[in-house]
């Protein structure tokens, strides 16, 4: 995909009021679904003239991306989407496996039998996806499957800390799949933890959590560099 503005697809419609948080979740939406790649440049005059407004709402716009860590912006040069280094992307999935360790601890007395009902039906689905080869079906229900325990942690700052860090990882399934071992044995890991936690055994559970996510760790420090990409 060619890294410039051209990248998303649809000409978005923004209306006169709040401009800057408008052009911000478009920006936004279209970084997290890869449309604007790692790299790409965000030209403010670029983006005014596409989303037909004043470069003020889209500078607006640049620096909470640039807060979010989603952008990155040089003095004389502008925007562009932020990547991530390996080391990077070693750092982030350490800080992920100690947020949900917490928040599985955080989570279990909190859990209804409809939940649990819930994170087994999430859990079939990856399975199936996974038997189907479907990628995308396959991270959708295993986003929501860690955010359902995230929510039941009943943790703010928690949450709105581990959003923020998901949102930079999550543009690197592929490698994260390279990483883990494939599809079918996250399945595995995920059944795993749910038994445990039905068992209620905070332990096992917190321990099998760890496990799960720092199985692409452990292949990070060993191997020390690994390609990054988004597709």
């Amino acid at each position: 995909m060619d890294n410039s503005q051209n990248g998303a697809s649809t000409e978005p419609v923004i209306a006169s009021a709040t401009l800057a948080e408008q052009v911000y979740d478009h920006l936004r939406q279209g970084i997290l679904a890869n449309d604007y790649p790692p790299g790409t440049s965000l030209r403010e005059e670029t983006l005014a003239s596409r989303f037909k407004v004043s470069r003020v709402p889209v500078r607006e716009a640049l620096r909470r991306l640039a807060a979010d860590g989603l952008v990155t912006l040089t003095p004389r040069q502008g925007a562009t989407v932020s990547s991530l280094s390996p080391k990077q992307f070693l750092d982030a999935y350490r800080v992920r496996e100690a947020l949900e360790t917490l928040a599985i601890r955080l989570a279990m007395p909190n859990l209804t039998s409809e939940d649990l009902a819930e994170l087994d039906a999430l859990n079939t689905q990856m399975q199936q996806h996974a038997a189907a080869e479907d990628t995308e079906a396959f991270f959708a229900s295993n986003t929501a499957f860690h955010q359902l325990l995230i929510g039941k942690a009943d943790n703010d700052d928690l949450k709105t800390i581990y959003d923020s860090l998901i949102d930079k990882m999550r543009r690197y399934r592929w490698p994260s799949i390279d990483l883990r071992g494939g599809l079918v044995k996250s399945v595995g890991e995920h059944e795993a933890i749910v038994k445990a936690i039905k068992a209620g055994h905070a332990d096992e559970a917190t321990r099998l959590m760890a496990a799960h996510i720092h199985v692409p760790q452990r292949i990070l420090e060993e191997e020390g560099a690994f390609e990054l990409r988004t597709r």
